[in-house]
């Protein structure tokens, strides 16, 4: 799907709240607190922006983000979990104006945690930007992928491979979708105009998850850690775009 200029300044503004979300929700994390209190924050800016979630009720799901902690990759759903020092917490958020959709994710450590989540923190976020700088019309789909795999595997850790990026607009979820990894072929060609949401996960042992009996919580088979970044990125004429930033 090829976006207009107009339309990518709708999700320019959308990209702004989820932006938001991701600053107070970082802020609010401490010790202590319970995910379904993080929750309530992220729906405090929904609020305030006049915006609306795309996460709430998207196939029944209770909440406006999702927060994973430690070995949960994504999908996890706010509760009375009291997050703790040495913890590491992904937060999955979105948001919708006018019509057009934000989604974007972090990683972050709560309190001391070991070298190795630091580390795996790191890394995520850095193959994320790596996928970010293939994102130039003539390149391929594929290409953001092989980087984001290159990254990760070079620090010794595995990508998840059953959940994927995705193209973004007046859905959240579009086609097609993005791999974190290099599944074989180049695919189509990058476009002005494309707008992607990229979403490594990445998990110090095997690339296998399990779901959980509540339908939504996702976590390594292994019991590794994992941690998750994403952002919503607009192909323009002068390179990509992070939609997401503040």
């Amino acid at each position: 799907m090829i976006r207009t200029k107009e339309e990518i300044k709708k999700m320019r503004r959308a990209g702004q709240v989820v932006a938001e979300i991701m600053e107070k929700t970082r802020e609010s994390v401490v010790p202590g607190v319970t995910t379904l209190q993080i929750d309530k924050v992220a729906r405090q800016v929904i609020e305030k922006r006049g915006a609306r979630s795309n996460f709430l009720n998207y196939h029944g799901f209770p909440a406006v983000i999702c927060t994973s902690p430690n070995n949960m990759i994504v999908h996890g759903i706010p509760s009375d979990y009291k997050v703790q020092d040495g913890d590491i917490l992904s937060i999955d958020c979105g948001a919708i104006i006018e019509g057009y959709h934000g989604d974007a994710a972090y990683t972050m450590a709560v309190g001391e945690v070991s070298s190795l989540a630091s580390r795996l923190i790191s890394v995520t976020e850095k193959s994320l930007y790596a996928g970010v700088v293939m994102m130039k019309a003539g390149n391929r789909l594929h290409d953001i992928g092989r980087e984001v795999q290159s990254v990760a595997e070079a620090a010794g850790f595995s990508v998840v491979r059953k959940y994927v990026g995705h193209a973004i607009g007046t859905a959240m979820h579009e086609e097609p979708q993005v791999p974190n990894y290099w599944p074989g072929t180049p695919g189509p060609k990058l476009k002005i105009g494309n707008v992607f949401a990229v979403e490594p996960m990445v998990n110090v042992g095997t690339p296998d998850t399990i779901e959980l009996d509540d339908g939504w919580s996702v976590v390594t088979a292994d019991g590794s850690l994992s941690a998750h970044f994403e952002h919503t990125i607009a192909i323009t004429e002068d390179g990509p775009e992070i939609l997401t930033l503040p």
